[in-house]
C-alpha cells in the first residue's frame, strides 16, 4: 500500500508544480451588421482569423458575436468555445463566447448569467435601455499540466451608468464563487474607461493585466477603433483582470490591419500569462 501510495506521489508530482504560459485576449469581434459596408463580417472574416492564427490565442473572450460567426472562427478545427445567445439563453443574439484550443484543454465545467438584478435568466440590468448584457464562463484544464483555471468573459452595457457599475460587482462576486481558490481570468469589453467607477471595483477586486505587466506594455491608449484606420484609437474600454496567481509576461492592444482596414472595431487585448 505504501509502494503505490509512493508511487501515486511521484506520479502526480509533476503536474502539482508544472508551470503554464499562453496567450490569453479579448476580443469584441464586431456582431455581423449587414449594413456596416466594406466592413461587413464577410470582409474581414479572414483577416480575423489570421490574426488569431498568427498570434497564436490560446484562451480568448469574445463580445458580440453571433452564431454564424462563431461558427466561421471555428471552423477551420483549432478551436471549440462555449456561451449561449443573450437574448433566448440559446442561439438568438449577440454572444460573451470564450474559445480555447481543443486540443490542449478540457473543458470542465462551464456557465452563463446575465448582467442583471434576475442573472439567472434572460433579463435587462437596471438602468440599461436597449440591450441584455451576459457573461459567460469556463472552468478548464490544461491537459499537459493538469493545472485547472477559470475564465469569465462579459460584456457591459454602453449607456446604462448603473448598470456598469452594478455589472462590474456581480461580476466580482460570481468570479470569486466560480473560482474559489483556483486561478482567475476575466476578459470583457466593459464600455468602461480606467478613470469609470466600474473599472475601479473589478481593480479592486482583481488586477489589470497592463498594470502588472513585466515587459513594457505594447499598445495603442486605446482599444476602441470605430474601423476608423486615419484617427488614433483613444478610449481604453477591453480588458483582461486576473487574480493574483497569474504574472503577465507581455500585454499588447494589436492594431493588425489589411489593406488599411480592421479586422474589428475593436482592437484585441492580448496577454501572455504564465502560472508558475
Amino acid at each position: 500500500m505504501r509502494r503505490f501510495a509512493l508511487l501515486s506521489l511521484l506520479l502526480l508530482a509533476p503536474f502539482a508544480f508544472a508551470q503554464v504560459d499562453l496567450n490569453v485576449a479579448s476580443y469584441n469581434l464586431r456582431f455581423d451588421n449587414p449594413k456596416d459596408g466594406k466592413n461587413v463580417w464577410t470582409a474581414r472574416r479572414d483577416a480575423m482569423r489570421a490574426l488569431v492564427r498568427y498570434h497564436e490565442f490560446d484562451v480568448w473572450g469574445t463580445q458580440e458575436g453571433l452564431s454564424n460567426q462563431l461558427a466561421d472562427l471555428e471552423a477551420n478545427g483549432d478551436y471549440a468555445h462555449v456561451g449561449v445567445g443573450r437574448d433566448d439563453g440559446k442561439e438568438a443574439g449577440e454572444h460573451s463566447a470564450i474559445f480555447y484550443r481543443r486540443e490542449r484543454f478540457a473543458l470542465e465545467d462551464h456557465g452563463d448569467f446575465w448582467l442583471s438584478a434576475t442573472p439567472e435568466k434572460p433579463s435587462m440590468g437596471w438602468d440599461a435601455r436597449c440591450c441584455l448584457r451576459l457573461a459567460t464562463w469556463a472552468r478548464l484544464r490544461d491537459k499537459p499540466s493538469g493545472r485547472v483555471f477559470v475564465v469569465l468573459n462579459a460584456h457591459f452595457d454602453h449607456e446604462g451608468d448603473v448598470a456598469r457599475r452594478e455589472s462590474a460587482r456581480l461580476l466580482l462576486a460570481r468570479g470569486r464563487t466560480l473560482a474559489g481558490d483556483l486561478p482567475l481570468i476575466v476578459t470583457g469589453d466593459f464600455n468602461s474607461t480606467p478613470d469609470s467607477e466600474a473599472f475601479a471595483t473589478v481593480n479592486a477586486g482583481l488586477r489589470d493585466a497592463r498594470a502588472i505587466s513585466q515587459t513594457p506594455p505594447y499598445e495603442p491608449s486605446g482599444t476602441f477603433n470605430d474601423f476608423n484606420v486615419s484617427k488614433p484609437a483613444l478610449e481604453r474600454i477591453d480588458y483582461v483582470f486576473l487574480s493574483p496567481q497569474w504574472q503577465v509576461l507581455r500585454y499588447a492592444v494589436l492594431t493588425d490591419s489589411v489593406d488599411a482596414r480592421y479586422p474589428s472595431d475593436h482592437f484585441p487585448v492580448v496577454t501572455r500569462l504564465r502560472l508558475p
